[in-house]
């Protein structure tokens, strides 16, 4: 572009000689005219900033690609670069160097991956992947199958030496679940999982060990088992309970390993609250006792997911029937397993959202024969509403992220009363139901309800004043029910306070003793004035146990007593509760910390038998 200026008239005026100037550049020139022509800058200034480079190719929509392909060679704008390091610079901090490349980090990263994803050993050896990592980086190193598994059981055993520290440093005492399973093909295997309580307060979860168990599955074999994995982390004198499901076996494991604790002199409260029954083991139980007065319109019900999901012709004439009655096809129907009552009681619940839909195949199809009649869909909606309250029961007591023994006594206590109205009911069948429920709750409600009673009593919604509500209901006024468990309470309290002294007296003898002796250190002339400051003080402590022997002073436990209840609608995080009285409750909050620790269903432990909805093969 050529720029002459010609300054023979009064106004300067510049021409430009080259068509191929830039908006920019226009305005720029139009903006130095003005500027002269305001006085405010001088007619000897300059030519506008240099403009930016750019090719001489103008791209006309009617001369074809070839002078596209000319700019493009020859634009100084246009970045040529590597597309891939085009999208790593970008405003989100990632950088565009190359990093050195680790073999240690990506034998780790590759471990990470293979259980994560639960991939077989033998994936390094895979020729895709293996020409994969080769094109990402030829310094990645062709490993084996052996070796993926050595790198494997090397984090392993890294994770173990974390939980071993985990353990050690945990004040609490020590909650284990427990369960055997059975593979498909007759192999055995056992699961322990400890639950304990951190120094932050925050409830932990760890599988100890999944290990084989060979036969025989005794009681005392599955005892031995656990008692030398229990030895193995060194744990075996800080258990508080264990959570077992009903098998006769795990009765008998119980009664070995109280007799092999009790010698290493182990547990609390000379083994009373070490055995804890998987209370949602003992909802399934019930609730199936009481199911089977119903067999017929549960038999019917599940036969009839059975039917339409028997063939994908029957699925698309029963979603056409559900499209005709104006039902979501999105809820589905759920498939009955008889070992989970739970399951049970969600194919009850997807049955009767789509009870038209059925009706309506039946008129549809003849070779439906299994369609409830009304009586039956009445019988099905009655049933299904009173196992609502025990689904949830069940759900809330299979949580191992948040503490559960405190939320057993409320919820059973609630089945219990409304089990007690059903046997007023005028239904027969419901009322039968009732009895033979109640018949299978009584036999499990006085094995174990005594220390998830004091559980409840720990949590200052409730306290003493709902245990006394709830005996009274179930057993009177002042019954003697009651008084065992406010003596268990006690007695267990006063335990504790044996086992571990108030840490804030110890801290405040321990600071009354370091300036005791550094004061006889700064000053030894003062030595006699503090021995008889000190007889001062012992005569006044004499003086004040003496003044104190009128009258009993009380314990944490009935000072935590007499305070208010906290509101009972109030979504408490009971850990922070106590974590935040500890300073005022030293002793009492030690033996919450262990009491709200117990885990009252071994969901906790079926879990690791099905992962991703698995079954263990």
């Amino acid at each position: 572009m050529g720029l002459r200026m010609d300054t023979s008239q009064s106004n300067s005026t510049y021409t430009i000689n080259d068509s191929s100037v830039g908006d920019d550049d226009v305005n720029d020139i139009i903006e130095l005219e003005e500027e002269i022509e305001k006085g405010l800058r001088p007619v000897e200034q300059k030519a506008p900033r240099q403009r930016k480079l750019t090719s001489q190719y103008v791209a006309v929509r009617n001369s074809g690609t070839g002078n596209l392909r000319r700019h493009y060679e020859t634009c100084a704008k246009f970045k040529k670069r590597d597309p891939v390091q085009m999208m790593l610079d970008r405003s989100d901090g990632l950088s565009t160097r190359v990093l050195k490349f680790e073999a240690h980090v990506f034998c780790e990263l590759l471990s990470y991956a293979i259980i994560m994803h639960d991939l077989p050993f033998q994936f390094v050896e895979y020729e895709g992947i293996r020409r994969i990592w080769n094109y990402l980086c030829d310094e990645v190193p062709n490993i084996c199958r052996n070796t993926a598994k050595a790198d494997v059981l090397k984090m392993h055993n890294r994770e173990k030496i974390k939980i071993r520290s985990m353990l050690e440093e945990a004040p609490s005492r020590i909650c284990l679940t427990t369960n055997l399973w059975t593979s498909i093909t007759t192999d055995g295997y056992l699961c322990l999982t400890a639950h304990f309580i951190d120094k932050g307060w925050n409830l932990q979860k760890k599988v100890l060990n999944f290990c084989e168990m060979p036969t025989p599955h005794t009681g005392v074999a599955l005892a031995e088992k656990i008692l030398s994995l229990l030895c193995e982390w060194g744990i075996e004198k800080r258990i508080f309970s264990l959570t077992v499901d009903n098998a006769s076996s795990n009765d008998v494991c119980v009664v070995m390993l109280k007799s092999q604790l009790r010698l290493r002199n182990a547990l609390v409260c000379d083994r009373d609250f070490f055995h804890i029954r998987c209370c949602a083991h003992i909802i399934n139980l019930i609730v199936q006792y009481g199911l089977k007065e119903i067999e017929k319109e549960i038999e019917k019900a599940c036969e009839s997911v059975k039917y339409v999901k028997g063939s994908q012709v029957r699925k698309r004439k029963f979603l056409e029937c559900v499209k005709q009655v104006s039902l979501d096809d999105k809820k589905g129907l759920r498939q009955d397993v008889p070992t989970r009552w739970n399951s049970t009681f969600l194919m009850l619940d997807s049955v009767l959202y789509y009870k038209n839909a059925f009706r309506h195949l039946h008129l549809s199809d003849s070779n439906y024969k299994n369609c409830p009649s009304e009586e039956e869909w009445g019988k099905i909606e009655k049933i299904g509403k009173f196992l609502s309250m025990f689904y949830e029961i069940t759900c809330s007591f299979s949580g191992s992220k948040y503490p559960t023994s405190n939320l057993y006594f409320p919820k059973v206590f609630a089945a219990k009363v409304a089990l007690d109205q059903l046997l007023c009911s005028e239904d027969v069948y419901i009322k039968t139901m009732a009895q033979k429920m109640i018949e299978k709750f009584e036999k499990y409600w006085s094995d174990f309800c005594t220390i998830l009673a004091i559980a409840v009593i720990l949590d200052p919604r409730y306290k003493m004043a709902f245990i006394e509500f709830a005996y009274s209901k179930v057993y009177g006024q002042n019954s003697e029910e009651l008084k065992h468990v406010r003596d268990k309470l006690f007695s267990i309290f006063d335990e504790y306070n044996l086992i571990t002294p108030s840490s804030s007296t110890t801290s405040i003898l321990t600071q009354m003793s370091d300036v005791g002796s550094s004061a006889g250190r700064n000053d030894n002339s003062q030595s006699t004035l503090n021995q008889r400051t000190m007889d001062m003080f012992k005569e006044f402590d004499d003086f004040d146990n003496m003044d104190c022997s009128a009258y009993v002073r009380k314990s944490e436990l009935e000072l935590y007593l007499d305070e208010p209840r906290i509101d009972r609608k109030i979504d408490l995080d009971i850990l922070s509760f106590w974590k935040g009285n500890r300073i005022r409750y030293p002793n009492l909050s030690f033996m919450a910390r262990d009491i709200l620790s117990i885990p009252i269903s071994t969901v906790a432990s079926e879990s690791a038998f099905s992962v991703g909805g698995r079954v263990l093969d």
